[in-house]
């Protein structure tokens, strides 16, 4: 195989299984990354030649996580510092699949919207109108007033 594909993976992979890890959790979230780039490797003539190959992956991702529902959602190292609200992991799995991969892409790892729009293959609009709805489902359900105070 050539190069390219190792270069292509050094360059998108952290970003594919991010993203994925977004939408389905984290295990099978790198379980559904690892197999997207698996069926790229089979794939790579055709792969090699798309302009957003990220975001078809991420589709070749979503196709292989769909056994699961709900994802799980484990609580982060460290859970138990002062820092870490403990009702956040629940109110993550709440939200819709679109909503959650909005939220963690754009809040947790300060992705651009563009950037996520591109990935899921919909306009800006529809991330932020995502991302709105998302925030404010988390606000409701972590008890936050506008003021940002409990």
């Amino acid at each position: 195989m050539p190069d390219d594909f190792e270069d292509f993976v050094r360059a998108h992979e952290p970003r594919l299984r991010r993203a994925l890890v977004a939408a389905y959790g984290p295990e099978d979230g790198r379980d559904a990354a690892a197999g997207a780039l698996a069926w790229a490797w089979e794939h790579w003539e055709k792969v090699r030649g798309m302009d957003n190959a990220v975001g078809y992956l991420f589709r070749v991702g979503q196709s292989s996580s769909r056994r699961r529902k709900v994802p799980r959602l484990d609580p982060p190292a460290g859970a138990h510092s002062p820092a870490f609200e403990p009702d956040l992991t629940p109110a993550l799995a709440a939200l819709s699949e679109q909503q959650r991969v909005c939220v963690l892409l754009v809040e947790g790892y300060q992705w651009t919207q563009t950037e996520v729009a591109e990935l899921l293959g919909v306009s800006v609009s529809s991330v932020r109108t995502h991302l709105r709805r998302g925030l404010a489902h988390l606000q409701r359900s972590l008890g936050e007033v506008s003021d940002g105070v409990r």
